[in-house]
Parts: C-alpha cells; structure tokens; sequence
C-alpha cells in the first residue's frame, strides 16, 4: 500500500497512583481509533502511550501503601501497559518516564536547551498548590478555597526554585493558537485557551526540591539539590520517546518532518499542554504540535470520578463482564468526543442489548443462518435488483465519505452514528424483503421468487461486508468476527478504499456457522455470574 502521509498520534500520559479508570480507558480508545483510521488510509502512523511516573502524587500512593515508590509504579505502569489487550489497543510505544533511559536524557537536554536560551531563572516563591494536579493556582482560581480540578485544599508551598519564562512566549502562543498554526479542537477549548492567555501568562516554576520531591525523579542538571517539575518532564515525553536526546531517526521522522503530530488529552490538562508545552517547545527550537484534540470528562452518577467518592468505573472489570467491543462502542458512541458524560451501568446495558446485540448481532446472526439453510452456506451471486435495494446502495455509497469525514474530524461518534443508519437500514431491508417467504414460493419452484432470494441474502452479506469494514477502526474485533463468518477473514489484508466499494464479495464464498457475536443479556450475566 502506498504511504500517503504521516502522522505521529499520542495520548498524555496519566499518573500511576492507582489504577486505570474509565476516564482514560475514553482518552487510549479515541486515539487508538484516530491511528487505526490512520493506517487504514495508507498513512505512515505512529502511536504512543505511557505513563507519568516522576510524580509527588506517585511517591505519596507508595508511602500509604507502605511500599516503594519503585515498586508502585512498576506494578500500575503495567496496569496501564495491559489496557493493550483489555481494549485491543494499537499503541506502537509504551514510555515508562522513570523507566527508559531515553526520557532522563532528552528530559535533560531540553532542560539545557531552554537554559542556554535564558528562560530558565532561580528566585523565592511561595504559591497554593495541589499535588493531585502537580499545580499552583492563584487564590482566585479556587472554588471555595478548594482546588477546582480536585475539590481539596491546596498547599502553602514557600522554597527556592528554577522558573521559566513563559511571560515571554504570551504574543507569540496567542498568534500560533488563534490562527490554527497550533490547532485546538475544539473551539470552545481554543477560545478558553486564548482567554486565559489574554489575561497575562506568569512565569511558572520548573523545578522542586530535593526534600519535597523525597529524592523521586530527575535532578536538575547541574544542580542536584532540585528536581526537575514533573510536568516539565513528563510534557517532554512526546518527543523523549522518539529520542531527542540524540536527534535519532524517529525523532526526526515523526516529529521534526512531520506535518502532522497529534496529542490527545482530557480537557483538565488543557493549560500544560495548549500553554506550557508549546512554550517549552519554542524556546528549545524544537518544532510545535499540529493539533490538540481535548476530550472531556464520563461523569459516573453524575458526580466527577473520585475514588474518595467509591464511583470510579474500572474498565478492565467492563471488559471482563462485557466485551472488549462493548466497551469501545459504549466510549466511542455514547460519549461525546469533546463534551462531559454522563455514564450508568443501566445505559451501557440498554445501548448493548439494543444497538450491539439485537440490531448488528442479530443482522449477522439472521444473515448467515439463511445463507446456511437457503443456499447450503454459499454466497449467492445477486439476480435482478429491485426497488427494495436501491436505497440500501445509495446509502452505501454516501457512507464511506461520510465515515472519511466524520474521522477526519476526530469525531469517532458521528462515524458510528452514520454506521448504524446502515445496520439499521439492513435490518428494515430483511423485513421488506422478507427471504423466508421468497424460499418458501422457491420450493414451489417459483424461479422469479428464487432469483429475489439470491439478491437479498447476497445484499445482506455485502451490507454486513461493508458495515465490517467501516467498523474496522472502531471496532476491529467485531469487523473481524463478521467477516470471518462471511467467510472473507482474507479480505482485511487488501487495502482499505478498495473494501469500502459496493459489490466487492465474490459469489461462492461458504460462510461459516452464524455464532452469536454479542450474546443476550441472559448469557451475559450467566456468565459474569
């Protein structure tokens, strides 16, 4: 398949003071189905993920469990790590930060780059700050005296430490932010960002003490009595991973020449990423981000995801009772891409019984079983068309661009939606057609009846061919159980656009047994006991 372009695609990196919880389990499902559409399209796609491990938050988790910090974040970067196989991930690179040694040194070299360009400072200071968000805030930030982002009470915090110079940067991040230079999707998020950039940009500090750090992370070069601020080092870890560090080959092959580098992140991060880092950036010279694609928050019962709270929704426990494409579709169709949700067990069941095991399950089920029984497990060639198909190729015709669009767009739901208007209408073309009444008037030996049977069951099973394909990089384990019983498993190998043609399945081929793909909620709850 011939490259057509490139793109480097990331999520941020979460803190492993505990385990993955749903909020992140939307961010890593997103940005896996923006790489796969990716790579579907030809372009040469590179995925990365990690985890943040050089944090206070991090060494506080230990000291409550009464283990090291070490082990603590070994044993949950891995929690994070299995997410591969818990949500069929595509990730290319996973970067452990207090693991990989490509991280401390490029950390250390942007650190000296940023020096050497004099944005690097030492003074006294004393600021509120909440060490769940690794952040100072100006009393007026607050709510309630509370940290907005957490609801708790931030820290006095009074010590001698590096700062940069971010007041510098403030004209030049407003110009590259409010003429799409540097993209953030979506508006209402640029316009927030642009807001707080016009009301002055402070410098922020970029390194701890030693002692307030308990001797965790990476010391500032040159003065080992700091350590360098985590999110100064973690921010770097989009391009460490790459290795700047020595400007290798894919650092200058996904970063420094390439057009299109993407960060995913949860809209609480905003300001580090749409304000910190590409000020970082052009003070080392190093080339910006294209696009910052910020998603928001899955409420649970209404209320912010605490564990204080007990309301945190664990994915992996999803997956186990569910499905693996149960839990992507519930992310990626239930969840607005930009906007908060609001998630309950009850919802999740109905969207699966409705949408996953009745209207495509069943089309699926009901589709091979005929083929089975009317034509011996054979695809039938199609014979004349008739009205009843036509707006089933309209609408197949409309849809790949639409799905094309809706991608393009980092609008994962609006592809399902448009999806689903083919399950949906497939299921009301069996009801019209009605095949069984068309094989019962053939066994009389009527030819015409025999002919409107072979049509149907083959649109049937071209509909589900090409439902499977435009599911592909939503869905990657459902389009491969459709298409492994259609009997066109070898299919997914040819390239992409070619698929999303009307027509593509050759008459002749044996479909095989028709196996529920997503089973009833009797089998569902027998099984999770």
């Amino acid at each position: 398949m011939a490259v057509q372009d490139r793109y480097y695609i990331t999520t941020a990196i979460p803190y492993v003071n505990s385990t993955p919880h749903i909020g992140f389990a939307l961010e890593i499902t997103q940005t896996d189905s923006f790489a796969r559409y990716r790579r579907l399209r030809g372009d040469d796609t590179y995925f990365l993920t990690g985890t943040d491990e050089n944090s206070l938050t991090n060494v506080l988790a230990a000291e409550r469990e009464g283990i090291s910090t070490d082990k603590l974040v070994e044993r949950n970067s891995q929690r994070f790590l299995d997410l591969r196989e818990h949500l069929d991930l595509s990730f290319d690179q996973f970067i452990r930060t207090a693991a990989d040694p490509l991280h401390k040194a490029g950390v250390e070299r942007i650190w000296r780059a940023v020096q050497e360009a004099g944005d690097i400072y030492k003074k006294n200071y004393s600021g509120l700050y909440c060490v769940r968000c690794e952040q100072y805030y100006s009393s007026s930030e607050l709510i309630d005296g509370m940290c907005p982002e957490h609801g708790i009470p931030p820290e006095l915090i009074e010590e001698e430490n590096y700062f940069f110079r971010l007041s510098r940067y403030a004209d030049q991040l407003y110009d590259l932010i409010s003429s799409d230079r540097y993209r953030v999707i979506p508006e209402s998020r640029k316009n927030e960002v642009l807001s707080f950039i016009s009301r002055g940009l402070d410098d922020f500090s970029v390194s701890r003490s030693r002692q307030r750090a308990r001797d965790w992370g990476i010391p500032v070069p040159g003065d080992p009595s700091q350590v360098i601020y985590v999110w100064f080092d973690a921010l770097t870890n989009y391009i460490t991973a790459l290795d700047y560090a020595h400007d290798g080959p894919k650092y200058r092959h996904y970063w420094v020449e390439n057009p299109h580098r993407v960060h995913t992140i949860g809209k609480g991060i905003i300001r580090f990423h749409a304000i910190y880092w590409p000020a970082m950036l052009l003070s080392a010279r190093v080339p910006l981000p294209e696009t910052l694609f910020v998603h928001g928050y899955i409420n649970v019962e209404g209320a912010k995801i605490s564990k204080s709270l007990g309301n945190v929704v664990d994915p992996v426990e999803l997956v186990k009772n569910w499905g693996t494409d149960a839990v992507r579709y519930y992310l990626l169709r239930a969840v607005s891409p930009t906007g908060d949700a609001n998630f309950t067990h009850e919802y999740f069941q109905s969207l699966y019984e409705s949408d996953l095991a009745d209207k495509l399950g069943n089309l699926l089920n009901r589709t091979v079983s005929m083929i089975g029984r009317y034509r011996d497990g054979a695809i039938p060639a199609p014979d004349q068309t008739s009205d009843l198909e036509r707006p089933l190729h309209e609408l197949a015709a409309q849809l790949p661009a639409a799905v094309s669009d809706a991608l393009d767009a980092y609008d994962p739901q609006t592809a399902l939606e448009a999806i689903w208007e083919l399950v949906t209408r497939t299921n009301k073309y069996v009801e019209e057609s009605a095949p069984w009444t068309l094989a019962k008037q053939a066994r009389t030996g009527d030819a015409e009846a025999d002919g409107r049977l072979s049509t149907t069951l083959y649109t049937l099973a071209e509909s589900l061919r090409l439902i499977a394909t435009l599911l592909d990089p939503l869905l990657p384990s459902t389009a491969r159980k459709i298409r492994q019983q259609l009997g066109l498993s070898a299919e997914e190998h040819e390239a992409w656009r070619a698929r999303l043609q009307w027509g593509r399945t050759a008459a002749g081929t044996q479909v095989s047994r028709a196996e529920p793909i997503f089973p009833k909620l009797e089998q569902v709850a027998a099984t999770s006991g």
